[in-house]
């Protein structure tokens, strides 16, 4: 089976040219996120005498918040906020330790 297929089948997607848009929607948003983290440094008022205790937390939270906001953004104009709502919902689920049932307490 190739690769897309795969992705389709995972991802309940109903064609190719849907997970070709949703793997599109990913790396525009991938990319934007990380062009902007200069963008977020320079808002912030952070220059290169910043300390990294306080650079490396600020960049991770921002690009996280960043991410998931163009995600859903991207998704809207490629025609497939659906799937990525569900998606992030899924997501955030499985972080807050809500996504699957452990077997053990399922017996």
């Amino acid at each position: 089976m190739k690769w897309y297929k795969k992705l389709q089948k995972h991802w309940n997607l109903k064609s190719g040219k849907q997970v070709a848009i949703v793997l599109i929607v990913f790396a525009l948003t991938g990319s934007t996120a990380v062009y902007l983290k200069k963008f977020m440094l320079d808002i912030a008022g952070f220059g290169p005498e910043t300390s990294l205790w306080i650079k490396v937390p600020f960049l991770i939270i921002i690009t996280f918040i960043n991410y998931q906001i163009l995600l859903l953004a991207y998704a809207f104009i490629f025609g497939q906020f659906k799937f990525f709502w569900e998606f992030e919902k899924k997501m955030f689920r499985r972080m807050t330790g809500r996504g699957r049932k452990n077997k053990k307490t399922d017996e």
